[in-house]
């Protein structure tokens, strides 16, 4: 694998190295020695997958609040998704800053987000499946999320939301907030 850094500190794009021959390819997606030769500790307890029908979902943005933080490896297996990740951070170099990432059936890129990260992403095509490794259990009292459309975030979405759930419309405003985020 091919650990890319992004704007955002600590947070990478995972690019497989398929090794092929004629019956097709394998690679690694997940290695704990490459990932901890950079410094990445995470062992993942959980892996999760979502289906979307319709182009235009988007699903987040999520995380869960400390102490129930997770680390998360995002890899699209089936279709085409814009991820979204907001460094919620306080003491980040980069707090409050977001980037987009395309992550594809075919370009297989993998993006690590670490805790303390809000998470969406946005469905490009119909059909879309995602998959993705996390360090800790789903903690219902640790949910929370920001919401897609907050202009403090100023996130540019590439196409109208078509469906997304009544809890991620109705995540509060940053300007509503009266305690830090993580």
């Amino acid at each position: 694998m091919k650990f890319i850094q992004t704007d955002l500190k600590d947070a990478y794009l995972v690019e497989l190295e398929p090794r092929g021959d004629d019956r097709g390819f394998f690679a690694r997606t997940m290695c704990r020695e490459e990932f901890s030769a950079i410094g990445i500790e995470s062992d993942f307890v959980q892996q999760n997958t979502s289906f979307s029908a319709q182009r235009g979902t988007l699903r987040g943005l999520h995380f869960q609040k400390a102490p129930h933080g997770e680390d998360k490896l995002i890899r699209c297996i089936s279709g085409a998704i814009i991820d979204v990740i907001v460094d919620i951070r306080q003491d980040s170099p980069t707090y409050m800053q977001h980037q987009i990432f395309e992550l594809t059936s075919r370009n297989r890129m993998q993006l690590f987000v670490p805790k303390g990260f809000a998470h969406s992403f946005m469905t490009l095509t119909d059909n879309v499946e995602v998959s993705y490794l996390v360090t800790a259990p789903y903690t219902p009292s640790s949910e929370d999320g920001l919401r897609y459309d907050d202009e403090v975030l100023g996130i540019e979405w590439p196409l109208p939301v078509s469906v997304i759930s009544d809890k991620d419309a109705g995540w509060p405003l940053m300007n509503e907030r009266t305690s830090p985020l993580y």
